[in-house]
């Protein structure tokens, strides 16, 4: 199979059901910067992480790319590699046990840290302009909600988990100071 097809030389690319759309439309940008996240996701991943953190961030690399799957089929019906509410449910429930390892925070923090935690942070931020994508696009066309209810839970998840590798690693969380 050749990595290149030609079909995409004139400004489109093609989405499950075999139509093609510009690659400007929201939807290829949205499942782009889902990809931009996924890429980030590895690089943390190049780093020694603990078990715990590392499998998380397996699964939500897997899980990323069935949120590009999801939004590369605008046929609703069909309900093959599709976000659902389990996933949502998941992070949920990591956002809730690794949140049990922190302090309550009482000010805004800054984004940073060591290596990996920082790392997250900007993966938070690209997963967020990920969501204003999903919105825009939701606010065009049908697409599954889970989506974006499912980008808004990562964010919040790679919010305490870059607190928690700053923690586990002696790294205090970084006052915004005004």
């Amino acid at each position: 199979m050749k990595i290149y097809t030609k079909t995409g030389d004139d400004g489109t690319t093609g989405l499950q059901g075999n139509s093609r759309v510009s690659k400007s439309h929201p939807r290829i940008i949205a499942y782009g910067i889902i990809d931009e996240a996924n890429a980030g996701l590895g690089i943390a991943l190049s780093h020694k992480l603990d078990k715990d953190i590392s499998t998380l961030l397996n699964l939500i690399q897997n899980e990323l790319f069935v949120v590009g799957a999801d939004l590369s089929n605008p046929n609703l019906n069909d309900q093959k590699n599709r976000v659902t509410t389990d996933m949502i449910n998941n992070l949920e429930k990591n956002i809730d046990n690794y949140e049990k390892e922190l302090p309550p925070l009482t000010n805004f923090i800054l984004p940073g840290g060591n290596i990996v935690a920082s790392q997250l942070h900007y993966v938070r931020t690209v997963i967020r302009r990920a969501e204003t994508c999903l919105v825009l696009l939701s606010e065009q066309e049908k697409i599954n909600n889970d989506c974006i209810k499912y980008v808004n839970r990562l964010s919040d998840l790679f919010f305490v988990l870059g607190r928690v590798l700053n923690k586990r690693s002696g790294q205090k969380d970084i006052i915004w100071k005004v």
